[in-house]
């Protein structure tokens, strides 16, 4: 498949009802189907942070809404993504989901090829690019993080990004070798994967557990993602990120750790972003610290 035929042009969306339980059955599922059809339907029925707007869909002011949520949320991925530093560049983002930062690194000047393995997601982040004038920067193409190579052009981007699909993803090693072949000599990966020291396992574990650690990989597939069912999420130590992407070919410069989520989720929808109490009495200084220590997000930044 070319990058052309490839291309998403849809007409409207499939209709949706993104806070219902994934139910592999009510999607139409049989068992001849593999881990990546799974994980497409589940992308399909709950695109992700497409529901974190009461604004009309598809409207600029639900983007809107949706952008501020995510960097006010996360602040730390406009500094990792660093978008102004790729202006004229040419950057692939893999798992683009309805187009955040796609649209970020477009505004700033870089020529985007955006890949989601969701055609809900990818119409959206599409919308989202013509809502913003950016239609002829922006190219987006359905495709899944292990086959990229079928449908785009060898050694051909400054810079492959993926901030998350890696941990949802069955072959995490599989997608980095497909990277690592599209990427220039000199180019640069920035991804980020879902830390296993973390907080957030910590009280997987824990509260859903019972305390069983060597039941944790287990329990962070099932209850990683918001307990609705994605089919696959994996976390990584900084040692097996790091021996993940230099197996691939390249040559990590540096890894971080950010993120702890310290808002309730009803004060995030009116974008009031009130702490939950155990937060609120920590001073700021002692969370950021616990944040670069046992965040969520585990970065890792590359040189191809």
């Amino acid at each position: 498949m070319t990058q052309a035929e490839a291309r998403l042009m849809p007409d409207s969306l499939p209709p949706r009802d993104s806070d219902a339980p994934f139910d592999a059955a009510a999607q139409g599922d049989d068992r001849s189907k593999g881990p990546l059809d799974d994980i497409q339907d589940y992308w399909d029925a709950h695109p992700w942070e497409a529901t974190r707007s009461h604004k009309t869909e598809g409207s600029r002011d639900y983007f809107k809404d949706i952008e501020l949520r995510r960097y006010h949320v996360a602040p730390h991925i406009p500094d990792f993504a660093d978008f102004d530093s790729w202006r004229g560049a040419a950057v692939l983002e893999v798992g683009c989901g309805i187009g955040t930062d796609t649209v970020n690194f477009g505004r700033a000047g870089a020529e985007v090829t955006a890949v989601d393995i969701s055609e809900t997601s990818a119409s959206l982040a599409e919308q989202r690019a013509e809502v913003y004038g950016l239609e002829d920067r922006i190219t987006f193409v359905l495709g899944n993080a292990e086959t990229l190579a079928k449908f785009l052009g060898p050694a051909c981007f400054d810079l492959a990004y993926a901030f998350g699909v890696l941990s949802h993803t069955p072959s995490a090693a599989a997608a980095l070798t497909e990277l690592r072949a599209l990427v220039k000599p000199g180019g640069k990966l920035k991804v980020m994967v879902y830390h296993r020291h973390s907080l957030r396992v910590l009280g997987i574990v824990l509260l859903r557990g019972f305390g069983c650690f060597w039941r944790s990989d287990s329990l962070v597939n099932r209850y990683g993602l918001l307990d609705r069912g994605c089919p696959v999420t994996k976390v990584f130590s900084r040692k097996q990120a790091r021996d993940l992407v230099e197996r691939a070919g390249f040559k990590v410069t540096r890894i971080s750790v950010d993120h702890i989520y310290p808002y309730t989720k009803s004060s995030e929808r009116s974008l009031r972003f009130t702490r939950k109490w155990r937060y609120s009495l920590l001073p700021g200084f002692l969370f950021r610290f616990l944040e670069r220590r046992l965040g969520w997000h585990l970065m890792i930044e590359a040189d191809g």
